[in-house]
């Protein structure tokens, strides 16, 4: 009967051979740490932002319901009085839609500039791993050659 070949040892010298390097997991992790807490601070920064326009907004409305809500002489002081709310409403809500565009294009400029950053970081990082790697395997090939 045939007995089976024993790989054990041929794989260990095989596996030798080839070290493996993983410095270049843990920079990618690392890179991606700090990517995500740069993307997360571009994000706590807009909700911020935004928190403070809606503040405002919900305040400047309330103070202007005040006036609205006071009594009046006259009936028509009444339509006077909510037609300058709805006019002061809108004013008000133009400007703060606008100041709301304007967080959304900051954050969006800001991740297109931290992605693209990182993409070429990465480029840049995995370019140096292949050729540290091509490096090492030729080497190692060469030994194995020579045996």
């Amino acid at each position: 009967m045939a007995k089976t070949q024993d790989f054990t040892a041929a794989m260990k010298d095989f596996m030798g051979a080839f070290p493996v390097d993983t410095t270049a997991m843990e920079d990618a992790f690392k890179n991606t740490a700090a990517l995500n807490e740069k993307l997360s601070g571009v994000a706590l920064e807009a909700a911020e932002k935004s928190a403070e326009i809606s503040s405002k907004w919900a305040k400047d409305t309330l103070s202007k319901l005040a006036d609205v809500s006071k009594a009046k002489a006259e009936p028509a002081d009444y339509a006077k009085a909510a037609t300058d709310f709805a006019s002061a409403s809108a004013e008000v809500a133009a400007e703060n839609m606008a100041a709301f565009a304007e967080i959304a294009k900051k954050v969006q400029m800001d991740t297109v500039e931290l992605l693209m950053a990182a993409g070429k970081d990465m480029t840049e990082e995995a370019t140096a791993a292949v050729k540290k790697a091509t490096d090492e395997v030729t080497t190692a090939a060469k030994k194995a050659a020579a045996k």
